[in-house]
């Protein structure tokens, strides 16, 4: 669990606002889940290794298990299946929250995950894959990341070469983590373990390793040969990835036919975004279409998530992280002044200018230097002196550049001029 602490949060609320600026400009409006579920009521969405690592509690009022959010995907797939379907046929879904795993110590994971993510649930074809994908991509690219892979891919391509080989229903499941992990060793054991036939055995432990460009689908094809599972999976795939290269994004894409998310109710085309110096995914997600069913009807679905930590920090690692707070504006005055300064400082929050504010102990002439000193002190773009002794009352000292390590610029300003000095100039 971590401490975010004030100049990092602003850095981070400023990132999720892009992301979440960006969904809103596609159609998708903001969720809020809640932090609780009863286990009885969310299991269904979730698998046994997600049910494992999930916090849980006993509800003091009903006896029953209580768990904090594991999983948003699964939340939100039991909303729409208790009170959303029938107000609408297409729906799109937006969320900024936090997710709670148990992960070992020194598993180099977080147990508190921050994510921004959406939901496009409602419709199950090519263009809304294509959707998805690209939506992703708008919003990395309104934060100024631009060296990100997308790893595309469809878990039914390799779901339906194991099943044809005959794997047992653990094998299966077995087979699909192993090739999720690229684990080639592992996979191949397990094929052995299961007695699958040398040539089967030989296409499957292939796939994980078909990566790269628009020929890794033909490769593909020869593999699916005429199992008409895999070359449906093929065929939107082959949709997707063509229509994303038209949109802009051909320079982006690999496709990789031994894709597969870490939650099983992936079924369809599936995707992972990488970048250089951060070793994980930055978001993923794909299609999932019979997620929403176990709460009731299924609704053809897909969506993503952005890890913010592994975002954040990808950005940072660029230079291009997320603005700091605008200057922060200081105004200090004699004491005997406090009504003054209140209502100046108000004046100058009304203009959207963030101000803080403080009282001088003396009115010696070394107030100046005071004021300037606490403006470095918090970091101030400017320092607003009110009350000076010896000038007119209606007289302002602005000190601009507090937090520069060159003298700051100072100026006189009529107090009736200061709002519309300050807010002209940035702060």
């Amino acid at each position: 669990m971590s401490t975010i602490l004030p100049e990092t949060v602003t850095q981070v609320r400023h990132l999720e606002g892009v992301l979440l600026a960006t969904l809103g400009r596609w159609g998708y409006q903001e969720i809020m889940p809640p932090t609780f579920e009863y286990l009885d009521v969310l299991a269904p969405g979730l698998e046994p290794g997600v049910i494992e690592a999930c916090y849980k509690f006993v509800d003091r009022t009903t006896g029953r298990i209580l768990l904090l959010r594991p999983d948003v995907t699964a939340q939100i797939a039991r909303i729409v299946a208790m009170g959303m379907v029938e107000a609408r046929l297409l729906i799109r879904l937006s969320y900024r929250t936090t997710v709670f795993r148990y992960e070992p110590e020194h598993a180099g994971r977080d147990r508190e995950v921050f994510q921004v993510g959406a939901e496009l649930i409602g419709v199950d074809d090519a263009a809304m894959d294509g959707e998805i994908v690209a939506l992703m991509g708008d919003c990395l690219g309104r934060l100024g990341l631009s060296d990100f892979t997308i790893s595309l891919g469809h878990v039914g391509f390799f779901k339906a070469l194991v099943a044809r080989a005959g794997l047992s229903p653990d094998g299966q499941k077995r087979a699909e983590h192993a090739a999720a992990k690229k684990d080639l060793p592992r996979l191949e054991e397990i094929l052995a373990q299961e007695r699958i036939s040398a040539r089967a055995a030989k296409g499957i432990l292939e796939a994980p390793r078909l990566y790269g460009g628009e020929a890794v689908l033909e490769r593909g094809r020869a593999l699916a040969g005429r199992d008409p599972k895999s070359r449906a999976a093929l065929d939107r795939l082959t949709q997707v990835y063509r229509l994303l290269a038209d949109t802009g994004f051909k320079d982006r894409l690999v496709l990789d036919l031994g894709e597969f998310r870490g939650f099983d109710y992936y079924d369809g085309v599936v995707f992972d975004v990488f970048t250089e110096g951060v070793g994980c995914e930055l978001v993923g997600g794909g299609r999932y279409n019979n997620l929403i069913g176990r709460f009731g009807q299924d609704l053809p679905s897909t969506g993503f998530a952005f890890d913010v930590d592994r975002l954040f920090r990808a950005l940072e690692r660029r230079g291009n992280g997320s603005p700091r707070a605008r200057g922060t504006v200081l105004v200090s005055a004699p004491a005997s002044q406090a009504r003054r300064l209140f209502h100046v400082s108000g004046q100058l929050r009304d203009a959207g200018i963030c101000v803080v504010h403080g009282t001088l102990r003396s009115n010696t002439a070394r107030q100046p230097q005071a004021v300037l000193a606490e403006g470095r002190r918090l970091g101030a773009a400017t320092a607003v002196l009110i009350g000076l002794p010896g000038r007119p009352p209606d007289e302002t000292l602005v000190l601009t550049g507090c937090a520069e390590p060159r003298p700051p610029q100072r100026r006189r300003v009529p107090l009736k001029a200061l709002v519309g000095i300050l807010s002209k100039n940035g702060r």
